[in-house]
């Protein structure tokens, strides 16, 4: 019998029988997490809205042998409500979510940084006046650089000459020198690899004086790297109301084209059928129900981190 405590943010949920759910967690000691919350789609349910999507948690688990059971959830940040009243942050931050949990590979290998990340992130979109489209970039670019592939923008992807260079190849991971580029490559517009380095820096003063043009520019080349890398579309990226303009080159359009992953769905569902037997198990006596402050208290150091993180995203409304 294993309890433990953690913290969390929301990044999906799904239905589990007719009063469960699945909810898919990234948590700041464990990594990502799938558990069983019992009852959460009953209208009395002891976990009210505190699982829903972007929501920001203290939660208290069992640990079982497939999935999880939450036993216990507390609010730390209402991010859900303040993001899913305004589409523009709701696809932003869904985006945000679907990054993170495709990023996080393998369950249960801890993330820090990009819990960190995300939490900064997800509060910037529900608490300050940045503009959405800024914030998932400068998020897209940020979590490429915890996952090592931040790109070359200052410098040649290839051979490290440092720049600027006018050539730009997704696959090759950035600009280009005049000595290594061949083939098809990109040139796009001085200002907006100025404005993806801003982003990925936290320069927001140079971020927000960018042309729209070179916004959109940005957010394509930002589209097409995160998902060369990730080997797959996003599919809350199309919903985002920042996609790459008609006039951009057919490589980011091409790279950054959602694919759809027909066996995800069905993978997943194979999975619920399965927890779904497992769920039936009671959760163990002796394993309590309610959050008990002594048996968990986050660092100080840490809080200071969480709390930090967000100082570089803008100015609260």
């Amino acid at each position: 019998m294993t309890v433990y405590r953690d913290t969390a943010v929301v990044l999906r949920v799904g239905k589990l029988g007719e009063a469960d759910r699945i909810v898919t967690l990234l948590t700041r000691h464990t990594g990502r997490v799938r558990a069983v919350a019992k009852g959460v789609r009953r209208t009395k349910s002891k976990f009210g809205a505190r699982l829903e999507p972007f929501s920001h948690v203290d939660v208290q688990l069992y640990a079982g042998r497939n999935l999880d059971i939450v036993t216990q959830a507390e609010s730390l940040d209402s991010f859900g409500a303040k993001l899913t009243s305004d589409y523009g942050r709701y696809t932003t931050a869904s985006a945000m979510v679907e990054t993170s949990e495709r990023l996080t590979a393998e369950e249960r290998e801890p993330s820090l940084k990009l819990y960190l990340l995300l939490v900064s992130a997800l509060r910037a979109l529900a608490e300050t006046e940045r503009d959405p489209s800024l914030i998932l970039d400068a998020f897209l670019l940020r979590a490429m650089g915890l996952a090592g592939w931040a790109p070359a923008l200052s410098e040649c992807a290839k051979c490290g000459a440092p720049g600027p260079h006018s050539a730009f190849n997704v696959a090759a991971g950035g600009a280009l020198c005049v000595s290594c580029r061949s083939g098809a490559v990109m040139r796009p517009a001085p200002g907006s690899v100025v404005l993806m380095q801003a982003l990925a820096t936290g320069d927001w003063a140079t971020a927000e004086a960018g042309e729209s043009t070179h916004r959109r520019e940005a957010s394509g080349l930002v589209a097409a790297l995160v998902q060369w890398h990730l080997e797959r579309g996003l599919r809350s990226l199309p919903m985002v109301e920042r996609s790459a303009p008609a006039e951009l080159p057919d490589q980011i359009r091409t790279v950054a084209a959602p694919r759809v992953d027909t066996g995800f769905a069905d993978a997943f569902g194979a999975r619920a059928e399965s927890a779904e037997r497992e769920s039936t198990d009671p959760v163990p006596a002796g394993v309590p129900l309610a959050i008990d402050d002594s048996t968990h208290q986050m660092e100080d150091a840490e809080l200071t981190d969480a709390t930090s993180a967000s100082s570089g995203w803008g100015k609260v409304r």
